[in-house]
């Protein structure tokens, strides 16, 4: 073989590695995307349930105006899923409390390649925040 064709499958091996180590990286940041996505739609819900409770009078198992009392084990019987792993901090919420945060952390690899998706959501009775960590 002469020295020109060694070259171009040394230049095409080379060109077809980069090239699969790209979609590699591109499904991971895809995959962890999704995967923010899912715990935030699931953080939405739970924000909603917190917000029920706060509206909801005492003799109905509520609130009366307050976070405070309200425990991860009254709004789901599985804060795991497929998406993550959610609590709500603290648990419970202590009395008197006009907020509450929820906590889900995901299954797959964050940005920083070292840590799992991590999204953090604040909930008060007219609003809520939702900050992703990773």
């Amino acid at each position: 073989m002469g020295t020109q064709q060694l070259l171009l499958i040394t230049l095409a091996v080379v060109v077809v590695s980069v090239l699969i180590a790209i979609g590699i990286v591109m499904f991971r940041d895809q995959a962890a995307s999704h995967n923010r996505d899912s715990l935030s739609n699931d953080l939405v819900y739970f924000a909603t349930q917190a917000r029920k409770y706060y509206h909801r009078p005492a003799i109905l198992r509520g609130g009366n105006g307050s976070f405070g009392g309200l425990m991860m084990s009254e709004l789901t019987t599985r804060p795991t899923n497929q998406n993550g792993t959610y609590s709500l901090v603290p648990d419970p919420v202590p009395a008197g409390e006009q907020s509450c945060i929820f906590i889900g952390i995901g299954k797959e690899i964050g940005s920083v390649n070292t840590d799992f998706v991590k999204v953090t959501m604040q909930v008060w009775p007219d609003s809520m925040v939702l900050v992703v960590d990773n």
